[in-house]
């Protein structure tokens, strides 16, 4: 406890630019990004390339250290911490904010955009909106990337409905929670490190989750089917506290952004080469990977039917926009 408390009062320092780096005029800013995955996640990459070029492009005047798989702050408080200025970025899945506002869950609800052309055009219809409600708490959106298509991992086949009932189902967000319940499922809240554990000890059964994730925790060690469902495709963002930004020089400012928009474009690339990549280590270490059953499918795409229904009413106007975006952008 004593060691994050000194890491997040560091961060602080670090965020509003009180500590630098060298001796030259002009000092460099040294700041603390978090970020819930580990180094071998994709996303992970992306967000090393991304620091390494923003220090590039700014001559070495913007220096970020980036503090994965939740070592400087857990997931679940990184968002605030950015907020509060704990420290200047950070790293999360975007529907993690789902309680805040519907609006953040877009991406998780199952069908509505389950393949990466329908993620990117939801991304742009609600992009705006998102970044205006993220402004709101002095946040600035930079950029998103998105996992790869959700699926089921199982340490059985499921075929069908019944096969899903009572099993005590790992959940990430409130979608992944409502798609348990909807199917008869129990949600569990469990974060990516503590899933081989969970497994083995019997505490989750199954998990919605991306290929990605099912290759980067070995999941043959403790499981052995995957149906590719292609629920969705969840995004995760970073984000910078607005004052921490403001206290950059405008060549700082405009070099962050030019290397946020890099850092989406190529991570979009990563996940779509990493879903076929995923895809082929699972079955080269032994996982079954298949396709919903028809009776399988009947019933995820009722799911979505209703989890669309009932996004909408509780998005309000802002999800009627989204989704007024959206279905125009199609």
């Amino acid at each position: 406890m004593k060691t994050r408390l000194l890491a997040g009062l560091t961060s602080t320092a670090l965020g509003l630019g009180l500590t630098t780096l060298g001796t030259g005029a002009q000092a460099a800013t040294q700041w603390d990004m978090p970020t819930p995955y580990g180094d071998r996640t994709f996303h992970t990459v992306n967000i090393r390339e991304f620091a390494d070029e923003v220090r590039e492009r700014t001559d070495g005047e913007l220096d970020i250290t980036v503090h994965s798989n939740g070592s400087l702050i857990g997931h679940p408080e990184i968002k605030n911490s950015v907020r509060r200025g704990i420290v200047p970025m950070g790293e999360l899945i975007m529907s993690r904010l789902a309680n805040e506002n519907p609006i953040y869950e877009v991406d998780s609800v199952p069908y509505l955009a389950a393949n990466y052309e329908d993620a990117w055009t939801l991304w742009e219809a609600s992009r705006e909106i998102i970044a205006e409600e993220l402004a709101s708490q002095r946040l600035r959106l930079l950029f998103a990337v998105p996992w790869p298509p959700q699926g089921i991992f199982t340490q059985r086949a499921i075929e069908s409905p019944d096969d899903l009932r009572n099993l005590s189902m790992r959940a990430y967000n409130t979608a992944s929670e409502r798609l348990a319940q909807l199917t008869g499922a129990v949600p569990t809240q469990v974060e990516v490190p503590d899933i081989p554990t969970a497994f083995s000890t019997g505490r989750v059964e199954a998990m919605v989750t991306s290929p990605a994730t099912g290759a980067d925790t070995k999941a043959w060690d403790y499981l052995s089917h995957f149906n590719h469902a292609q629920l969705w495709l969840p995004k995760n963002m970073v984000i910078v506290n607005e004052r921490s930004f403001s206290r950059l020089d405008e060549a700082t400012q405009a070099a962050l952004l030019e290397a946020a928009a890099e850092a989406e474009r190529r991570g979009w690339e990563m996940s779509r080469r990493e879903t076929e990549e995923a895809l082929s280590v699972l079955a080269e270490n032994g996982i079954q990977v298949s396709e919903p059953s028809a009776e399988l499918a009947e019933l995820l795409e009722q799911v979505g039917a209703t989890m669309t229904d009932e996004w909408v009413e509780r998005a309000g106007d802002q999800g009627a926009a989204i989704l007024g975006n959206y279905l125009n952008a199609r």
